[in-house]
């Protein structure tokens, strides 16, 4: 698969382990890993200002940010913030930082944010993810303005869900790279 845009991934709480999807694109297709200097207890603010520092070194319209669970939160406080305008966003598990499933030690990064994204988004979730419920990741996509993609039996999409290089993900966002979220 060949990708068109500049590709960023955002990893989630405790960054993207060597069995994540995340992980595999990297070594793929040579996507950017945005690096956080705090995995383990999240400041929004300053993972807001370390994705806008990496993003604004590029031309932002080739740009597309691929965030997993807490990413995409991140993202959201993101375009709020900065109103900055990107090709794309694909924004797969979107954790609920409200839901009481939600892991303790992150700042800031409530409420959810449902400002609407200034570009292209997809939001895709599993009907089993034990950190977002169907019901709550459709809001997110529609407050987001985002196309929304449901799938069954992959949990958290994460390495658990062992996906290895997750080419229906690749696919989602070949699709975004192409301006194409027709269909979905």
């Amino acid at each position: 698969m060949t990708f068109h845009s500049k590709i960023f991934l955002h990893p989630g709480l405790y960054n993207s382990g060597e069995q994540h999807w995340q992980t595999h694109w990297e070594n793929t297709y040579g996507f950017e890993r945005i690096r956080q200097d705090d995995w383990q207890t999240p400041v929004c603010a300053d993972w807001i200002a370390r994705l806008d520092d990496v993003l604004c070194r590029e031309d932002l319209r080739q740009v597309i940010v691929v965030g997993h669970s807490l990413a995409c939160a991140t993202i959201g406080y993101w375009a709020q913030h900065y109103q900055r305008v990107i090709k794309g966003a694909l924004l797969v598990a979107p954790s609920d930082t409200e839901a009481p499933s939600y892991p303790e030690g992150t700042t800031g990064f409530r409420p959810m944010p449902t400002g609407r994204l200034p570009f292209p988004s997809i939001v895709v979730t599993s009907a089993d993810d034990p950190y977002v419920s169907p019901a709550r990741a459709r809001q997110f996509a529609d407050a987001w303005g985002s196309a929304y993609v449901e799938l069954d039996g992959l949990g958290h999409i994460n390495s658990d869900s062992n996906l290895g290089n997750w080419d229906v993900g690749a696919g989602l966002l070949a699709q975004l790279d192409a301006g194409l979220l027709t269909g979905l």
